[in-house]
């Protein structure tokens, strides 16, 4: 795929405002409030209406990791997803060689139920997934005890 090809199809995808139906996902840019420099992209895919289940995906450049800007926008993408949308559970899946990507979703309140072996061809090679979960209920009470980083950090 070209970059005229690229830049189409995600003009595509984050031109999406609302999720209407299971399998959109919402792609919001993540961007420095101070320049507005845009340094990645958080998702939420809406993966089924009856469940009110979710998925949540994150994307920096590695130039602005470990000072909090994917902690903030995940943050806000949960925010979004319980107490906006209502959904009932949301699960992020992370590369098992991605240790921060992991840390972060734990720092989230998020736990980790499943380490997949081998399930999917990525970069080349068959890799390692971690499927991490929380449920609204569970977001809601770590909201409410302070056990969550703060957003705006």
């Amino acid at each position: 795929m070209d970059a005229t090809a690229v830049r189409e199809r995600l003009r595509g995808l984050w031109a999406r405002r609302v999720l209407e139906a299971d399998g959109q996902p919402l792609l919001l840019g993540v961007e420095l409030a101070a320049t507005g420099e845009l340094i990645g992209d958080v998702m939420l895919l809406w993966a089924s209406a009856e469940h009110r289940s979710g998925e949540i995906g994150y994307v920096l450049h590695p130039a602005y990791s470990g000072q909090g800007y994917a902690t903030e926008a995940a943050h806000r993408i949960l925010h979004l997803a319980f107490d906006e949308l209502g959904l009932h559970r949301i699960i992020a899946r992370v590369d098992a060689e991605n240790h921060s990507s992991a840390r972060l979703a734990a720092r989230l309140g998020m736990r980790q139920e499943a380490h997949l072996v081998q399930n999917e061809w990525f970069k080349g090679r068959w890799s390692d997934e971690l499927d991490f979960a929380i449920l609204g209920d569970e977001w809601r009470a770590l909201a409410h005890s302070g056990c969550l980083p703060d957003a705006s950090s």
